[in-house]
């Protein structure tokens, strides 16, 4: 049966990574030259502006509750005007980047957060506060790598469709950017369907960091 202490953990951090993500994308996109999130009040570290009710909340109480294995969520997307950038394409490139690089900053801090409290002797069965807070570094780490390398999949509208299509022949781009009808079909796909994502490919670079990290942070206990 899924804890609802570890509920009382995770939503916390979840909420924090996907803000982070949606306030990298609006950063940069004012940066850039596009007011629109700003004007639309998406400039904002408080969650509500960006909380979507399937994303934030719907997808992840399924995940957990059907112990699926691993969490992931989304915020609602930051409304960008291309037009605006200064530069089109290197606006467009770097506010696609802003987001996965946000979440792979907030892994880092959570891996030397769990590096630090393992140094002091905190295990991640300890009960009380200590213990909890190694288990949500740990969460927080794991989180973060797979929300920014989720969302460097190509499929639109993730941040990796903007950078593939970037990447591609005009024609051919355009071409590729007439799928993104199609997107949120494939990515409820990718999500939803057993082992497509939990056990996958879309998974393994993650699992692969995960144990790299956790046998530096079990290494200074």
């Amino acid at each position: 049966m899924a804890s609802y202490d570890a509920l009382l953990l995770f939503v916390p951090v979840l909420l924090i990574s996907v803000v982070a993500h949606e306030y990298a994308h609006a950063r940069v996109a004012v940066s850039q030259g596009d007011p629109t999130p700003l004007m639309l009040g998406r400039l904002t570290l408080n969650p509500l502006p960006h909380i979507d009710p399937v994303g934030t909340v719907l997808v992840p109480l399924l995940l957990f509750f059907s112990q699926a294995g691993f969490i992931i969520g989304w915020a609602k997307p930051v409304p960008v005007n291309t037009r605006n950038f200064r530069n089109y394409r290197r606006g467009d490139i770097l506010v696609s980047i802003a987001g996965v690089t946000a979440n792979f900053l907030l892994a880092l801090v959570f891996f030397l957060a769990a590096l630090g409290l393992s140094a002091a002797g905190v295990e991640a069965s300890a009960p009380g506060l200590a213990g909890g807070l190694r288990r949500m570094s740990e969460f927080g780490l794991f989180l973060n790598l797979l929300l920014g390398i989720f969302n460097l999949i190509p499929i639109p509208p993730l941040d990796g469709s903007h950078l593939l299509y970037h990447l591609l022949p005009p024609a051919l781009g355009a071409r590729y950017r007439e799928v993104g009808r199609y997107g949120m079909v494939l990515l409820f796909l990718v999500i939803l369907v057993p082992g497509l994502l939990g056990t996958g490919t879309v998974l393994f670079p993650v699992r692969f960091l995960m144990e790299i990290a956790r046998g530096v942070i079990d290494g200074v206990a």
